[in-house]
């Protein structure tokens, strides 16, 4: 039998007014096996029959249930549970045989309420449906009186009874002219929401009635619809709206989509192809998108400016700000908007069938770092999009997109985004024959430097002159003389030209960042050069050469550094050679080390990382004890998010540890040059379960540090950590680990520490949650110096007397020691938190987020914690000059 049949069979059983008929009927959709859903809907049928009819199918369910299987129990026990008797389904019934239609208006808006009231109550919203489907059966003339009844009782109802007479009326005859004015009113009242659960406090139905009756919704109520048919958890009737909705091609609200709006308005190509790229919802174009895409393309003028002047405004501040669904969703106007998000998507595709234009792989580079951009609750802001913008540049030709996916790679985090970008690296550099590494530094553009880190540009009677100092851009700007600012007469006569030169501004600020980033994980790659080709792509590359000409070097084994033009040994002798490596000061004497630090400040560079004054870490004793592992940074307290951050930016591969998991790996950085995968062991703190609202923990314990070969089985744990991290591989002897990978993996656990501590935070002198982490936050506060902090202890007294401060501040042990005027106190080397002596009494100082750099020279970048010391240094010295109200009412 079919559904139908069924279901015929049950109805006649009911008219008949045969009980015994229709709990066969029920019996036989139950057995079923060609339709399992057919029996739930027989039973749904029992559930609007008039009381005294239910009570004699009751009867009958009970006198069959004894000798039946237990499968047919089980059914019989569903159908019983179906004929409950319930007064609003009496109300209803009873006003439907009086043909009363006012009564049964109340009677199912009372019915509505209860639903409505019982919290989505599985048994009521089922027998709410049987009721409005019964309803919904009665004769057109008789629907449109009670339709009426509804709009008469509309005017006296309360707030609640008028949404669910709305709804009643929106159903039954939603082409009536019946509380058009009313339901309009409620549609807009979406308008400015985001469409989530906003959604399921206006019933669909609502906007279902406009649109059969023929009326259009405002765009920003369509865009509700759209954004909630997004949704992973697709409701139906939303979905029909949205479908139902064509126009606007695009949501409204964003700054890119209003300017398509507009020019969707003034071309018809422009508003084809607007519709055409919403389409683009699969993983990549294929064959008929590209054919369609390219048709298309011919039909519009200008498109390259223009989309490209469009993916500008992507992620701007939106037009039409949106309001909170929920009170702690602060993001929610930093996210894209969903549906526009296929457009824009669309519209990168589009454009790879183009030639570049000189912007394009800026615009594509800048898309992408937008939308991973982090959002407080969210993550990445729009990965999606993201990854169109890799496969975008990875289509586009020329060095200019090349360039740009050599930096991404250099600083995006985000697992997936990364990966596409390493793979479309690899297929650029096999295209090539060439490795990944050389085209990475082939790839490096120097827009527009026409030597090392300087070049100028002419506006008529004005020029600019481009500097790169550290990793920034300088523009500085002159007419008969230097400026102050941008000149008029450039502003008005070169306002393109401008653009452009504070984009090129910017862009090299970004990529001198990407740059330092690459090169500082050099010391790990093996990386030999010829020397004319080294020459070429660092000592000498226009952009590059401002960071390669800040390092030290070996040419033929001899260590070299960049001065007066030329490389030069320690002694200034000028250096050549063939084979050129990157110098790290491992298995370098402390005299060679010392005489390169001085050969260094004398010569007044400062190195983009630290270099000369990296630090070393070699096996110790207990190391050599415990064989296998390293605890040297064990035991220790970091905030999740922090850490995960770092060490995404150090080349190590994490996974955010959630309250749920139930097997995790642990943080593990892969070094295929030596063959060797380093893993550091860490656990969530489950002390009070302090978790984000999407169950990461915010905090972490630290543990082992372990090395293991590189095609070794993955380790786990499981999700309370009880007992480590277990696996089939054995580790490796840290005594068979080479010396360079030990310091650099040791170095860069040292900097998760040394950063991501909780020991850290001048805030947390009260041991944080319920006092939990008094002391450790104590022990790491004040206690022994790290091998970051004794590099900072050595540079700090030979800086000392070159600062202005310098006469007021000494340094013993762990300590600067600082005499102001009101009292002595002490800034610790390693946590940068104070004491005020004699009694060692706390001194709460919160730096900000930009602190004062020192008036003397600083040999390396990339110390925070350094410039924080010595703000706070410069501040306690002159502790007569403070301000702030909080550090004061501690300084009595």
């Amino acid at each position: 039998m079919s559904r139908s049949e069924y279901e015929t069979a049950a109805r006649a059983a009911i008219a008949a007014d045969d009980m015994d008929a229709f709990f066969d009927a029920y019996l036989q959709a139950y057995q079923t096996e060609t339709d399992k859903y057919v029996w739930g809907a027989v039973s749904d049928m029992a559930r609007v029959l008039p009381d005294e009819t239910s009570e004699r199918l009751a009867r009958v369910c009970a006198a069959a249930a004894p000798a039946a299987s237990e499968h047919i129990r089980h059914g019989i026990k569903y159908l019983q549970g179906s004929i409950v008797p319930s007064k609003y389904k009496t109300a209803v019934l009873d006003a439907i045989a009086a043909d009363d239609m006012d009564g049964l208006c109340t009677a199912l808006v009372r019915a509505h309420q209860i639903v409505e009231s019982s919290h989505l109550a599985a048994d009521n919203v089922v027998l709410w449906h049987a009721l409005f489907a019964k309803v919904r059966e009665l004769p057109t003339e008789t629907v449109e009186r009670l339709a009426r009844a509804c709009a008469v009782a509309f005017p006296t109802a309360s707030e609640r009874e008028q949404h669910s007479l709305l709804l009643l009326a929106s159903t039954i005859a939603p082409t009536l002219p019946i509380l058009v004015e009313e339901r309009r009113a409620v549609l807009e009242t979406l308008s400015n929401h985001h469409g989530r659960l906003s959604l399921f406090a206006i019933d669909s139905s609502l906007a279902l009635a406009e649109l059969a009756s023929g009326r259009i919704l405002s765009p920003e109520v369509v865009a509700v619809y759209r954004r909630g048919a997004c949704e992973r958890y697709l409701d139906s009737r939303v979905a029909e709206v949205a479908r139902q909705c064509p126009e606007p091609v695009v949501n409204v609200g964003e700054q890119w989509a209003d300017r398509a709006l507009e020019l969707a308005c003034s071309s018809p190509g422009w508003h084809d192809l607007l519709a055409f790229a919403i389409t683009a919802t699969m993983g990549r174009p294929n064959a008929k998108w590209e054919k369609t895409g390219r048709a298309l393309l011919a039909k519009v003028d200008s498109f390259d400016e223009k989309v490209l002047s469009l993916l500008e405004l992507v992620g701007r501040p939106r037009t039409l700000p949106l309001r909170h669904r929920l009170a702690e969703d602060p993001g929610l106007n930093d996210e894209y908007d969903p549906f526009n998000a296929n457009a824009v998507r669309g519209l990168l595709w589009l454009l790879t069938y183009r030639p570049p234009q000189p912007t394009t792989a800026r615009i594509l580079g800048g898309l992408v770092e937008t939308s991973l951009r982090k959002i407080k609750g969210l993550g990445p802001r729009n990965p999606k999009m993201a990854n169109a913008g890799v496969y975008a540049l990875s289509q586009v030709s020329g060095e200019a997109a090349l360039g740009e996916l050599a930096r991404l790679a250099a600083t995006v985090t985000y697992k997936g985004t990364l990966k596409l970008i390493n793979a479309a690296l690899e297929t650029k550099a096999h295209a090539l024959g060439l490795t990944r590494t050389q085209i990475e530094e082939m790839a490096v553009p120097t827009y527009g430097l026409t030597s090392v880190g300087t070049a100028e540009f002419a506006f008529d009677a004005a020029s600019a002159t481009v500097t790169v100092e550290g990793t920034k851009a300088v523009l500085c700007w002159f007419t008969s003389k230097p400026v102050k600012s941008v000149p008029a007469s450039v502003k008005r006569d070169h306002a393109e030209e401008l653009k452009e030169l504070e984009a090129t501004a910017k862009d090299i600020g970004k990529m001198l960042t990407a740059q330092v980033e690459r090169l500082d994980r050099q010391f790990l790659e093996r990386r030999t050069w010829d020397y004319p080709s080294w020459r070429e792509f660092y000592i000498d590359h226009p952009l590059v050469g401002t960071i390669a000409r800040r390092l030290l070097w070996t040419v033929d084994g001899v260590t070299c550094g960049y001065a007066a033009g030329a490389l030069r040994d320690v002694a200034d002798n000028p250096v050549g050679g063939d084979v050129v490596e990157l110098w790290h000061p491992l298995g370098r004497s402390t005299e060679e080390i010392l005489a390169w630090r001085e050969w260094l400040e004398c010569k007044n560079i400062r190195q983009p990382f630290k270099q000369a004054h990296r630090e070393v870490y070699l096996l110790t004793d207990a190391e050599r004890d415990s064989g296998t592992y390293s605890n040297r940074f064990a035991a220790h307290i970091l905030r999740q998010h922090q850490f995960h951050a770092l060490a995404a930016v150090r080349g190590w591969r994490n996974k955010l540890l959630l309250d749920a998991d139930t097997s995790v790996p642990p943080p593990t950085r892969e070094l295929p040059q030596w063959g060797v995968r380093a893993e550091y062991w860490v656990e969530g703190d489950r002390g009070d379960v302090d978790t984000t609202e999407s169950g990461s923990y915010l905090r972490l314990r630290t543990d082992q540090v372990r090395f293991y070969p590189i095609d070794a089985s993955q380790n786990f744990a499981n999700s309370a950590f009880h007992g480590g991290f277990h696996g089939s591989a054995e580790p490796l002897p840290l005594s068979d680990v080479p010396g360079l990978v030990l310091s650099e993996v040791l170095r860069d656990v040292d900097l998760f520490v040394g950063v991501a501590s909780i020991g850290n935070d001048p805030t947390w002198y009260d041991g944080g949650p319920n006092g939990r982490f008094a002391n450790y936050w104590t022990n790491y506060s004040f206690g022994d110096l790290n091998q970051t902090a004794q590099t900072r202890r050595d540079l700090l007294t030979r800086l000392l007397p070159r600062l202005a401060i310098g006469h007021q501040c000494t340094v013993e042990d762990r300590f600067l020691h600082v005499r102001g005027t009101k009292h002595a106190y002490r800034i610790h080397l390693g946590s940068g938190n104070v004491l005020i002596d004699p009694h060692n009494r706390y001194l709460c100082i919160v730096p900000s987020a930009r602190t004062t750099e020192p008036d003397s020279f600083l040999p390396f970048d990339g110390d925070r914690m350094l410039s924080v010391i010595l703000s706070k240094a410069l501040l306690l010295a002159n502790d007569t000059k403070i301000t702030d109200p909080t550090i004061l009412s501690q300084l009595p």
